[in-house]
């Protein structure tokens, strides 16, 4: 056992009647890796919201280094070398990336009164290069920038307190294969130092991979704590939800079936800076995956098919003969469309359920003057609330106090409970459980059956290639290899093609 760092007894957290933690225990060692492993909703975020002063706790106490902690602010747990990168983006698009390394401390760079941007730059540049992590445009706006910069930007902020006790929430899941490395070596580093780290992910290999204890929480209580070196992942399972859940949630074939009708014909399809000649068709009950490192430019691949961005090049949806110029005339063709980053992308998430509901299917549910039928929009609602099985207290609940998981569920079925000939997926398990991810899988089979067109883009290598009947490998911006399910559809071989 090594010395500990962070002793938690007693904490509990609840919202209203519900409890999100209920007498949490807990010991972080100093130098060590610890997860934090569970379903959604199972308190984890909130437990570690509580550690970095997001939430103050209801009851219980903590200590770090033996000495009483009760944050009231995340300024406090900067005081006491806590820091956090949160799973919900936290930057301010409208502050350049320099500003948000320094967000609610820039009075360090002022004189007179005024901030010295430039000496504010000179200091996060600095952060970037102490943990070598990829720099970006520091006086440019983080408003457009990639979901992935953006956490790296809320990272180097975290890094920026020279932190003892590092916690991560869900980081790895937006980030692609060289950049999640990158954070390896950082949570390495970082044991090797003697420091700390909490890890959310609800990728159970890698936290077997990355970790030196786990800690189990189901329903807002710890269930189980053990040394990741005695278990493995079908036991953390098994602790997370109670019952045996079997491991293999793919398809359990190998062989390609991607002989249906084509249903979409890209051509030389570029984007300046971005992608450059990318040309590929898609046919009907085919999921086609996408991959590629953090620059190769998978995601802006899903936009620019959609018609979310402006792009050289043909988009041909052969149903109705149309060339998809823009993401209303893809919505009006058949098309959906869920991106990477649900929360300022897709979702109205100070919304309720019904109201995001309705988004993609409002012009089938106007009535005779133009207007939206209440019950129409109502029932959609429930249904899919109901056919989804999303955890709620009801259509009119807002989405931001839904879990990840949930939020994901109704932004998914919002699109499939519509007449879909083509539908893009962008990163669909980002953030969310084991149970959520079966439940996504088992849709896109489902998808796939009806005859439904699906493109697939994902940073997890594991995700397209045991979803994907081919698989087309990006790298800087143009597809360098396709690879067909009955081939060499292995992890060496597609990552050999992307580096």
């Amino acid at each position: 056992m090594s010395e500990s760092i962070l002793e938690i007894r007693g904490l509990n957290k609840h919202f209203g009647p519900t409890y999100a933690n209920r007498n949490i225990d807990f010991t972080l060692g100093r130098g060590e890796v610890h997860g934090l492993l569970g379903e959604n909703g199972s308190g984890k975020s909130t437990l570690l919201s509580q550690i970095a002063g997001l939430y103050r706790s209801d009851s219980g106490e903590m200590t770090v280094n033996g000495e009483k902690y009760d944050p009231h602010s995340p300024l406090d747990a900067n005081a006491r070398g806590i820091s956090m990168v949160m799973q919900e983006l936290g930057v301010i698009g409208s502050l350049p990336a320099g500003v948000n390394v320094f967000l609610g401390r820039t009075g360090q760079f002022a004189k007179g009164g005024i901030v010295d941007l430039g000496e504010m730059n000179r200091a996060a540049a600095a952060v970037f290069e102490k943990w070598e992590l990829p720099m970006p445009k520091l006086g440019r706006l983080t408003e457009g920038m990639s979901i992935e910069e953006r956490k790296m930007i809320e990272l180097a902020r975290a890094l920026s307190i020279d932190p003892e006790i590092l916690l991560l929430d869900e980081v790895t899941q937006s980030l692609s294969l060289n950049n999640r490395n990158r954070l390896y070596d950082l949570i390495n580093k970082f044991r090797e130092m003697g420091r700390s780290v909490i890890v959310i992910t609800h990728d159970i290999e890698e936290m077997v991979q990355i970790t030196d204890v786990i800690t189990v929480l189901r329903d807002g209580e710890v269930v189980g704590r053990v040394e990741t070196k005695d278990t493995d992942p079908d036991k953390l399972r098994m602790m997370m939800v109670g019952r045996n859940i079997s491991g293999d949630y793919y398809r359990d074939d190998n062989v390609p079936d991607c002989d249906g009708e084509t249903v979409l014909e890209v051509r030389d399809l570029s984007v300046p800076g971005e992608i450059e000649d990318v040309s590929f068709d898609v046919h009907a009950g085919e999921i086609l995956g996408f991959c590629g490192l953090s620059d190769a430019g998978i995601h802006t691949v899903g936009k620019a098919v959609f018609g979310l961005t402006n792009a050289a090049g043909t988009v041909h949806f052969l149903p109705t003969n149309a060339y998809i110029k823009s993401a209303p005339q893809a919505l009006a063709n058949h098309m959906g469309y869920v991106p990477k980053d649900r929360d300022n992308e897709a979702l109205m998430i100070h919304a309720n359920i019904r109201d995001n509901s309705v988004l993609p299917s409002v012009n089938e549910l106007r009535g005779a003057l133009g207007l939206l039928a209440p019950g129409k929009v109502s029932s959609l609602a429930d249904g899919i609330v109901k056919r989804f099985s999303v955890k709620t207290t009801g259509i009119r609940q807002t989405m931001d106090a839904l879990s990840g998981g949930n939020k994901q569920k109704v932004n998914l079925g919002r699109w499939l409970a519509k007449d879909l000939r083509l539908l893009i997926l962008d990163c669909p398990t980002r953030g969310v459980d084991v149970g959520v991810k079966a439940a996504i899988y088992a849709l896109m089979k489902e998808a796939k059956k009806t005859g439904i067109a699906v493109i697939l883009i994902s940073d997890e290598l594991t995700e397209v290639l045991g979803m994907a009947d081919r698989l087309l490998v990006m790298k800087d911006g143009r597809v360098t290899r396709e690879i067909r399910r009955d081939e060499d559809f292995t992890e060496q071989a597609v990552i050999g093609v992307m580096i």
